[in-house]
C-alpha cells in the first residue's frame, strides 16, 4: 500500500479513473486472449477452442476463452477448496474496519485490494462513504481498458464449468474478505481472468480435468482427502473450515517464502502440508501475540533453511515454491517483514498479526458440537439436548430446538420452518432459510450476524422475542 501523505480525497496517480463496472451486468472482456495458464496436454481434445453453444443468461461465461475477463458477482462463484486460513481473513477484516489507514493519510486497504483484484493496480481516490460494492464511489489508478500484463497478473482466476457455472481457482481469501466486509456482500462485483472453459464437458469429465490441471484442492483442514461433493457451494466464512496451517503460511509471506511470478495453484496449501510434519501448532497459543509470533518465526525459519531442491509436495521444490534463501530477507528479527508483523495495534501501522487477533477476539465462538449433520438430510429435525451443528447441510423439513438444547448452523440450506423456544444457544451464519424463523427466550446467546458471521438469507417471516444479544436481521431476500 502506498505510503504517500496525500489525503483520502486526493488522487493517487495522474490517471485517477473510475472503476467503470456497470452494476448488475455480466461483461465479457477480450484482453490478453489466450494468455491464461496452459491447459493439460490433451486439452484440444477435451476443451474446444470455442463452446458449441453460448446463448442464454450465461452467454458471456459460455463464450469465454482463456485470458478473457468476466465481470461477476461474488454469489456466482463456486469454491474449489474446502478450507481457508481464517486468520488471513481476520487480518483483512480487521484492517478494513480500522481507521489506521485514513489516520496515516491513506485510503483504506480494501479499496487497494479491490482495484488490484480488478486489474486496476491500486486505489486513487474515494468519496466520503465509499463502498467496494459501489465502484462508482471510488477510483483506481488504471482505467478499465488500460490494463497491462502486470496489472492483469494480479487478478484472480476462474474456470467455466458445465452450464456456465464459475469455479474460482484463485482468490478464495480475497473474495471472501470482500463478501464479509460490511460495505461488500454477495452482490459485490469483481472481474476475474478466465483460466479455462470446460463448459461442454460432462460433470465427471469436468472434475477429472480440474484435477489433472491441479485446479482443485481436495484436502480438508486436517489434510484428509475429500470428494468433490464435499466442496462448499458458495463463498463466505460460514462455508469454509479453518485450516490454521494455511493461515500460518500467509503470515510467513516475505519472511520465509515469496510467491513466484508463476506460482503453482494452491501454493500456500502445499507449504502448509509440508509444515504439518515439522511444526505442532497445538503447542502454541494462537490467541497470544508472542506465542503466535514464535510459531511464525519457527515456521518461516524452517522454510528458509530447507534445501532448495527439497520437494515440499510431489513435483514442487522449495525453490519453485518461493523459498527465501535468506530468512527475513537477511534482516534482523526486529526489522524487515518479521519486525513489521509483530507491531501492536497501538502502533501507527500495526502488524498483520495484531489486526488478525483483534478481529478474532470479536468473533462469537459457538459451543462445541455434540452432533454434526452434513450433506443432505430430510427432517423433521428435533434437537432435544446438546449442540446440533449443521455443517453446510442441505436440510428439508421442520427444525425444532427444545429448551436447553442448542443449534449451530454454518453454510446450511434449510427448507422448512425453524423454531426454538428456551434454547440455550441459537447461531445461524451463512444459512439460507426458506421458511419462517422463530426464536423465543434463548438463555445464552442468539447469533444471526456480527463479526465472523456470514450474512444469512432469510426467505420468510422472522420472530425474535426475549433473546439476549439479538442481532439485526436482514430483510427477506428477493
Amino acid at each position: 500500500m502506498s505510503g504517500s501523505s496525500r489525503t483520502p480525497s486526493q488522487p493517487r496517480g495522474a490517471r485517477a479513473l473510475a472503476g467503470g463496472l456497470a452494476a448488475g451486468a455480466l461483461v465479457l472482456g477480450t484482453l490478453l486472449t489466450g494468455s491464461g495458464p496452459a491447459l493439460a496436454a490433451d486439452a484440444p481434445a477435451t476443451v474446444p477452442a470455442a463452446p458449441v453453444s453460448c446463448t442464454g443468461p450465461n452467454a458471456a461465461a459460455l463464450c469465454a476463452r482463456p485470458g478473457d475477463l468476466l465481470d461477476v458477482t461474488l454469489d456466482q462463484l463456486h469454491p474449489t477448496q474446502p478450507a481457508i486460513g481464517f486468520d488471513q481473513i481476520y487480518y483483512k477484516l480487521g484492517r478494513y474496519s480500522s481507521p489506521k489507514d485514513e489516520q496515516a493519510g491513506d485510503l483504506n486497504k480494501r479499496f487497494d485490494d479491490w482495484c488490484e483484484t480488478n486489474g486496476q493496480e491500486e486505489a486513487a481516490s474515494a468519496l466520503p462513504g465509499a463502498r467496494i460494492s459501489d465502484p462508482s464511489s471510488f477510483t483506481c489508478t488504471v482505467a478499465v481498458g488500460d490494463e497491462t500484463p502486470d496489472t492483469l497478473a494480479q487478478m484472480k482466476t476462474v474456470v467455466v464449468g458445465p452450464g456456465g457455472a464459475l469455479y474460482l481457482t484463485d482468490g478464495h481469501h480475497t473474495l471472501t474478505s470482500f463478501l464479509e466486509t460490511p460495505d461488500g456482500g454477495p452482490r459485490t462485483h469483481i472481474r476475474l481472468r478466465v483460466t479455462g472453459n470446460l463448459s461442454t464437458l460432462s460433470t465427471a469429465a469436468f472434475w477429472k480435468t480440474m484435477q489433472d490441471n491441479k485446479w482443485v484442492w481436495l484436502r480438508d483442514e486436517k489434510n484428509d482427502p475429500i470428494t468433490v461433493d464435499q466442496l462448499p457451494t458458495r463463498l463466505g466464512l460460514a462455508s469454509f473450515h479453518d485450516d490454521p496451517y494455511r493461515g500460518l503460511v500467509y503470515l510467513t509471506r516475505d519472511i520465509g517464502y515469496q510467491a513466484p511470478a508463476e506460482a503453482a495453484e494452491f501454493l500456500e496449501f502445499s507449504w502448509g502440508t509440508w509444515l504439518r510434519g515439522r511444526l505442532d501448532l497445538a503447542s502454541y497459543d494462537l490467541r497470544d501475540p508472542a506465542s503466535y509470533l514464535s510459531a511464525v518465526r519457527t515456521a518461516s525459519e524452517a522454510m528458509s533453511a530447507t534445501p532448495g531442491d527439497t520437494e515440499i509436495t510431489p513435483g514442487l521444490t522449495a525453490d519453485q515454491a518461493g523459498r527465501m534463501a535468506a530468512w527475513n530477507d537477511g534482516k534482523k528479527p526486529t526489522g524487515g517483514e518479521f519486525g513489521k508483523l509483530g507491531l501492536p495495534l497501538s502502533d501507527k501501522k500495526p502488524g498483520k498479526l495484531a489486526f488478525a487477533l483483534d478481529y478474532r477476539a470479536k468473533v462469537a465462538v459457538p459451543p462445541a458440537c455434540t452432533k454434526t449433520l452434513t450433506g443432505a438430510y430430510t427432517g423433521p429435525l428435533v434437537v432435544t439436548s446438546g449442540v446440533t451443528c449443521l455443517d453446510r447441510t442441505r436440510l428439508t423439513g421442520p427444525v425444532v430446538v427444545r429448551a436447553g438444547a442448542s443449534l449451530v448452523s454454518r453454510g446450511a440450506d434449510i427448507t422448512g420452518p425453524v423454531q426454538a423456544v428456551g434454547a440455550r444457544t441459537v447461531s445461524l451464519c451463512g444459512t439460507r432459510l426458506t421458511g419462517p424463523l422463530s426464536v423465543v427466550n434463548t438463555t445464552d446467546r442468539l447469533t444471526l450476524s456480527g463479526p465472523g458471521c456470514t450474512a444469512n438469507t432469510l426467505n420468510g417471516p422472522v420472530q425474535l422475542v426475549g433473546n439476549p444479544a439479538e442481532a439485526p436481521v436482514p430483510a427477506p431476500a428477493g
